[in-house]
């Protein structure tokens, strides 16, 4: 279970985020989804290695930035370890190391 909430783009899209335990070391990182709909992020996190992702409630959703990152990255998927530092680049999911995720890890 993760920390997270989404918003609905004008299109009808919606954008996913969710604060996660970091794979392979202390803390935690900040998904962004872009996807047709909430499953489908779901989804498309679990397809990437990270098994147990599920979205309950509407707690903490993608802030107007984040939202603006994730829609003008070419993959609708991005992450960054500290999600306070607004400084902080987000990343590709290419770039998260989940070796311990392949392995059978289940972040807790």
């Amino acid at each position: 279970m993760a920390d997270g909430g989404w918003v609905r783009m004008p299109d009808g899209t919606v954008v996913v985020a969710m604060s996660l335990p970091r794979p392979g070391g202390p803390g935690r990182v900040r998904v962004l989804v872009h996807a047709q709909n909430r499953a489908r992020a779901l989804t498309r996190l679990r397809n990437l290695g990270l098994r147990s992702v599920y979205l309950r409630g509407n707690g903490a959703p993608p802030s107007p930035d984040e939202v603006t990152a994730v829609l003008h990255h070419p993959e609708g998927v991005v992450w960054r370890a500290n999600p306070e530092c607004a400084v902080e680049r987000w990343r590709p999911m290419g770039a998260l190391p989940r070796r311990e995720l392949r392995s059978g890890h289940r972040p807790s």
